[in-house]
């Protein structure tokens, strides 16, 4: 089993997944974000390779004798991919197709991998489906789509099962909420925990869909060992609103939040809900992480 970015936020807990369900997993991530101490620091099962999706001597090296590619590897920031879309591009295309080459020559069986909600763009329709149309409004969100599209096509031309993961708003442990593609809910548990204000941009009406990070590494372990192909949402199908949110993450951390409002983000997506059926049949209809629940583990972390 080969981990790309294995080291990173939702790596590292696909691959404690992973390893809990008695697979052996090999790990290639640059550290470019990721952190070796976010892997368990012993296990037979668990190698640990340095190498970066652009090498393709080093996806090569690290997929060898694999049979299944979890591919989580990514430049992962919108206003990155905005500032540079060469290099973005360079991350989240070339290094995909890398992946997905040395996969169908190494005999690997099946590539699932990291899309995101961002191929949607303004939704047209709520709450989105698999179905629903596609038109990112970002670098990031349009390298997701031709993703998805090389997947479809290795699958068509070589036979590869792949299967592409279009998660919404991921949070937990291991967040960073110092980097740049921080999720609100890590820079908002870190602002609470020292008494900072949470900064809301508008008026904190627009809704998100917040999928708690084990949740998502129990749907990539179930997807791997699936024969599903395509593309799936994956999501909670329940939005709230970032004022719900903040009162949730006051009830997590016993604790009043104080509030400074600002401008609203110009192109920020007002409203974002998901239907999670398909991803239900994949992964099984388990009840998700209740987000109070989720809120008081990133806390305790």
């Amino acid at each position: 089993m080969l981990v790309t970015g294995g080291a990173g936020f939702i790596g590292s807990h696909s691959v404690e997944a992973l390893l809990a369900a008695g697979a052996e997993v090999v790990v290639l991530d640059n550290f470019s974000t990721g952190k070796r101490a976010n892997l368990p620091a012993r296990d037979a099962r668990l190698t640990v390779l340095e190498g970066d999706i652009r090498d393709r001597a080093a996806v090569a090296r690290a997929i060898a004798g694999a049979t299944h590619v979890l591919h989580l590897a990514a430049q992962v920031s919108v206003r990155a991919s905005v500032e540079d879309p060469s290099d973005s591009c360079a991350q989240n295309v070339l290094g995909f197709v890398n992946v997905l080459d040395a996969a169908r020559r190494a005999g690997a069986r099946r590539v699932v991998y990291a899309s995101s909600a961002a191929v949607y763009g303004t939704p047209r329709e709520l709450p989105l489906t698999e179905a629903s149309p596609t038109a990112p409004i970002s670098p990031y969100g349009l390298e997701k789509l031709v993703d998805e599209q090389y997947a479809a096509l290795f699958a068509s031309l070589h036979g590869l099962s792949t299967l592409g993961l279009r998660y919404f708003n991921v949070y937990g442990p291991r967040q960073d909420p110092r980097s740049q593609y921080a999720g609100v809910i890590s820079r908002f548990a870190e602002a609470i925990a020292a008494g900072s204000p949470l900064t809301i941009f508008g008026d904190g009406g627009q809704t998100r869909d917040f999928v708690f990070v084990a949740d998502v590494a129990r749907v990539n372990v179930a997807a791997l060992g699936s024969d599903a192909t395509g593309i799936a949402n994956v999501g909670t199908g329940r939005s709230v609103t970032l004022l719900e949110l903040v009162a949730a993450l006051e009830r997590a951390a016993g604790r009043a939040a104080k509030r400074r409002f600002a401008a609203a983000v110009p192109g920020d997506i007002r409203h974002s809900a998901m239907r999670p059926e398909r991803i239900e049949e994949i992964a099984g209809a388990q009840a998700p992480t209740d987000l109070e629940h989720g809120l008081a583990r990133l806390l305790a972390a």
